[in-house]
């Protein structure tokens, strides 16, 4: 039985059908989940950023991290559903080792996250958090797909 959902986070429509789908099953299990936003600082690098606007640049990304888990925070309630939160900074850390690792921590039973289902060149290109997730997460994984891109 799961009894402890961990839930990645970014606000996409993948990650929104991903919690909808979590918060539904801990329901129904009278499971907790952790809501999980990863922040790449990395983004922020001098190359993309002048320097000037660094900090500020910095400072909005963890504002928007922030933002999107009271919102998934707020529809967990909303649902009965016992929540906590983390954000978690990285300077050019992979999402998936955050999540994964978050999970060994919190001891997680089970992860959900949405997927993009990417194919071909755009896999190829953008590469796949979910898959890295599925093949280095302790606990089964459970991928809710969004919309299909081919």
């Amino acid at each position: 039985m799961y009894r402890k959902i961990l839930v990645p986070v970014d606000a996409s429509p993948c990650s929104v059908k991903g919690l909808a789908e979590a918060l539904q099953l801990a329901s129904a299990l009278n499971a907790r989940v952790l809501l999980l936003h990863v922040v790449n600082e990395l983004l922020s690098d001098a190359v993309l950023a002048p320097t000037e606007y660094r900090q500020e640049l910095i400072e909005s990304i963890r504002a928007a991290g922030k933002e999107t888990l009271a919102d998934a925070h707020n529809l967990a309630k909303a649902q009965g559903v016992q929540a906590e939160d983390k954000l978690i900074e990285t300077i050019g850390g992979r999402a998936s080792d955050c999540i994964v690792d978050a999970a060994k921590s919190w001891g997680a039973d089970l992860i959900v996250m949405g997927t993009h289902g990417r194919r071909g060149m755009s896999r190829l290109a953008m590469g796949s958090d979910a898959e890295q997730v599925v093949r280095s997460a302790p606990v089964p994984v459970l991928l809710v797909r969004g919309q299909i891109d081919l």
